[in-house]
C-alpha cells in the first residue's frame, strides 16, 4: 500500500478540486436569488452527476494503481 500512496495523490486532489468547484457551482444555483425553479432543480442535478463519475473514475483509476497499471496508454 505505501509504495502506490505517491502514485494516488494526484488523481484525489484533482477529484477533490473538481468536486469542490462543482458544489460552489451547485450551491451558487440553487441559492441564488430570483433564478427559476427548473434551473435550481438542473443546477443540482448536473454537478451532481459529475461529480459522480468523477468519483467513479477515480475509484476506477485507484484500482488500476493497486494492480500496477500505472500507465494507461498500455492498454492502447
Amino acid at each position: 500500500m505505501k509504495r502506490h500512496f505517491k502514485k494516488m495523490i494526484a488523481p484525489t486532489i484533482a477529484i477533490l478540486i473538481v468536486v469542490a468547484y462543482f458544489a460552489f457551482l451547485g450551491g451558487m444555483l440553487v441559492f441564488g436569488d430570483g433564478i427559476p425553479v427548473p434551473i435550481r432543480i438542473l443546477g443540482l442535478i448536473i454537478p451532481a452527476a459529475f461529480v459522480g463519475v468523477g468519483v467513479f473514475v477515480l475509484a476506477e483509476r485507484v484500482n488500476e494503481i493497486k494492480r500496477g497499471e500505472e500507465d494507461d496508454l498500455s492498454k492502447y
